[in-house]
C-alpha cells in the first residue's frame, strides 16, 4: 500500500532493539516509523524479503576523493606521497564537475545503504584562491549533488589556514583557505540548513588550523556537529608535539574542541591519556577503516575506545571503497590482525556504531533506528545470494557476510530511493563524472 504521504512494509526479518524479528510490519507517515510490530500481517503492505536494517551513516566523506579510486596504485608511497595525487584531482573541479562528481559519489553511497553522510568540505574557492562570485559555490554543488541522489547532507564547513603549523597554505591549498578564521565563520555562516541537510563544521587538523583559531571555530559550532582530523599520522602526531608539547588531543581539549558534538576523525593513534580524554568530553571517534589500510594509517585502537566509553563511528573518507559491512567488519578484523585473537566486537556493536551512533554524530539523532518516529530509513539485504546464503540471516549475516553488493532496496525518509537494478545506470554516472574530472 502506498499514497502520496505514507506507506506501509511487511520485512520479512528486521533488526529492531537490538535483535533480528520475523515479520515485522512498519507503517510510515510523513517520512517516519509511525507504527513498528514484529509478527505482524497486513494484506496490503508492500513485503519485503529479506533482512531490512535501517539506514547507515557514513560519517566522514571526501566526495573529490572517489576520483582517486584505481588510480593511486601504481606506485610505492605514504600516505603523504598520496596527498600529491589528490591535490591533483582538487586542482581540476569547479562547481559543475564537482557537482556531477558528488552527485554520482552519493548516487554510490546511498546504493550501498548509507543514508546520511557527513561531508568534510575544504574545496571551497577558485584554483588560485580567489573566491567565487557566490562563495559557497562549491558547497551548494554538493548540497545539490545530495538531494539529487537522495541522501541527507550534514555539510561540515572546513576551517583551513595553513600548509602546516604556520607555513602559509601553498599551490592547491590555497583553495582550501579563507585567509583567516573570521572570513571562514562569516563566509561559512552564510549558508542555511534546508530540508535534508544540517550545517556542522570542521577543523581540518591542528597542522592546518592555528590554536589561537580554534576557540572561535568551535563557538561557530555551538550547537552542531564539529568534526576534526585527529592522528591520522604518527608524522602528524611528532610535529605537532615539537610545536606545541602536546598532542593533537590534547590541543584540542585546550581550546574547547572537545565534546559531547564533536568527532575525532581518524583516531588512529593515541596515547592512553588521549583515550581518557575522548572517554572524558564524551567526543565521538570516527574511524575510517578502508582508508585506514589504503593509505597505510595503521590500525587504531577501537577496544580501547570501545571499553574506555568511547562511541566509535565509521565512514568511507576517501572512498577507495563505499561498503558499509565492509567498514563495520574491519573493526573486528583489523583487532584481529594486531592481536592475533578473534572476537573483539559483536555484530550488534558494529551495527550501532554504523548506524544510530554515526547517525547522531552528524546531528541526525532522530535516524538510524527502525522505530516508532524515527526517519524511516530501511536497508534491505538479499539474504540468498553467493555471500549471505546460510548464514542464517540475523545480525551475523550484516555484520561479518554481507556486502554493500547484497543491498536489493534502500528507503530514505519513507522514499524508495535505489531499487535492484540501479546500480548499471550508477555505475554509467560514475564513469560520466570521471571523464569529467579527467579530460
Amino acid at each position: 500500500m502506498t499514497t502520496p504521504t505514507g506507506s506501509a512494509y511487511l520485512l520479512e526479518r528486521a533488526w529492531v532493539d537490538g535483535a533480528v524479528h520475523d515479520d515485522v510490519l512498519v507503517e510510515i507517515e510523513n517520512g517516519r516509523f509511525t507504527s513498528v510490530r514484529a509478527n505482524g500481517d497486513s494484506d496490503t503492505s508492500i513485503r519485503l524479503p529479506g533482512l531490512t536494517l535501517p539506514g547507515f551513516a557514513n560519517i566522514h566523506s571526501h566526495a573529490f576523493h572517489r576520483a582517486l579510486r584505481g588510480r593511486t596504485q601504481r606506485e610505492r608511497g605514504t600516505f603523504w606521497t598520496w596527498r600529491e595525487q589528490m591535490y591533483a584531482v582538487a586542482e581540476r573541479l569547479d562547481p559543475d564537475s564537482y557537482f556531477t562528481l558528488a552527485r554520482a559519489t552519493y548516487r554510490e553511497m546511498v546504493a550501498a545503504g548509507m543514508t546520511a553522510v557527513g561531508e568534510f568540505h575544504y574545496l571551497h574557492h577558485q584554483p588560485q584562491g580567489a573566491p567565487y562570485a557566490d562563495p559557497n559555490a562549491m558547497s551548494h554543488a554538493l548540497v545539490a549533488a545530495a538531494r539529487e541522489a537522495g541522501i541527507r547532507l550534514t555539510l561540515l564547513d572546513t576551517c583551513y589556514l595553513s600548509a602546516g603549523f604556520g607555513d602559509p597554505p601553498q599551490g592547491v591549498q590555497r583553495r582550501f583557505s579563507d585567509g583567516d578564521v573570521s572570513a571562514w565563520a562569516e563566509r561559512s555562516g552564510a549558508r542555511a540548513a534546508t530540508d535534508g541537510v544540517r550545517l556542522g563544521a570542521a577543523i581540518h587538523s591542528v597542522r592546518a588550523v592555528p590554536v589561537e583559531a580554534m576557540p572561535a571555530i568551535a563557538e561557530a559550532a555551538a550547537g552542531r556537529p564539529l568534526h576534526a582530523h585527529v592522528s591520522e599520522q604518527v608524522g602528524e602526531n611528532q610535529a605537532c608535539v615539537a610545536a606545541y608539547a602536546r598532542t593533537p588531543v590534547e590541543v584540542l581539549l585546550d581550546h574547547g574542541v572537545l565534546g559531547p558534538l564533536t568527532t575525532a576523525v581518524h583516531a588512529t593513534h593515541l596515547t592512553e591519556d588521549d583515550v581518557a580524554h575522548l572517554a572524558e568530553t564524551r567526543t565521538y571517534a570516527g574511524f575510517c577503516p578502508t582508508t585506514e589500510r589504503d593509505l597505510g594509517d595503521g590500525i587504531g585502537p577501537s577496544t580501547r575506545l570501545r571499553d574506555a566509553g568511547v562511541r566509535l563511528t565509521l565512514g568511507s573518507d576517501s572512498h577507495a571503497v563505499v561498503d558499509p559491512f565492509e567498514e563495520m567488519r574491519a573493526l573486528e578484523v583489523d583487532e584481529r590482525l594486531a592481536t592475533q585473537q578473534r572476537g573483539h566486537w559483536r555484530a550488534a556493536d558494529l551495527l550501532r556504531a554504523a548506524t544510530e551512533d554515526g547517525h547522531a554524530s552528524l546531528g541526525w539523532d532522530d535516524a538510524g533506528a527502525i522505530a516508532v518516529g524515527r526517519r524511516a530509513d530501511l536497508v534491505t539485504v538479499d539474504t540468498a545470494s553467493p555471500r549471505t546464503a546460510g548464514t542464517g540471516a540475523d545480525e551475523h549475516t550484516a555484520a561479518f557476510a554481507a556486502t554493500a553488493a547484497d543491498v536489493r532496496q534502500v528507503v530514505v525518509d519513507g522514499r524508495v530511493v535505489v531499487r535492484h537494478g540501479d546500480g548499471e545506470q550508477i555505475g554509467r554516472e560514475l564513469e560520466i563524472a570521471m571523464g569529467e574530472v579527467w579530460k
